[in-house]
């Protein structure tokens, strides 16, 4: 078997509310059984929406620039450049960039994720929002 080596630039990136989103390493595109992974961009002052969860895995999240927030079933914490995030198994999650500079974030699932495979939550925020 080849090694697959994929590169963030030759794969599509969506635009979707809060940020934008490439799906790196996929079933699809590498043959992966356990896992995904996809690298966000959020703007300054940006909030990946909606708020969602992931019913049947896990997502590790690891900021690669900025810093900001994360809310998870209904706490709050502060990330920075270097922080990595384990978003459970079900549990209701959003991420906010407060820095001047673009939040770049590399996500990983387990098992491989899709937005097909997402639950949303129009209605959760962070507390403080008005």
């Amino acid at each position: 078997m080849a090694v697959k080596v994929i590169h963030e630039s030759t794969v599509e990136e969506l635009d979707l509310p809060g940020r934008n989103l490439r799906w790196v390493v996929t079933p699809k595109n590498t043959d992966a059984k356990y896992c995904s992974m996809a690298v966000i961009r959020v703007a300054p002052g940006e909030k990946v929406r909606p708020a969602h969860s992931h019913p049947d895995g896990e997502e590790v999240i690891y900021i690669l620039s900025g810093h900001g927030r994360v809310l998870v079933n209904g706490e709050v914490a502060e990330v920075q450049t270097g922080s990595a995030v384990l978003f459970p198994q079900g549990e209701i999650h959003m991420l906010q960039n407060l820095s001047e500079v673009e939040m770049k974030v590399a996500c990983f699932f387990a098992p491989p994720a899709s937005l097909k495979n997402y639950a949303f939550f129009e209605d959760v925020d962070f507390p403080d929002a008005g």
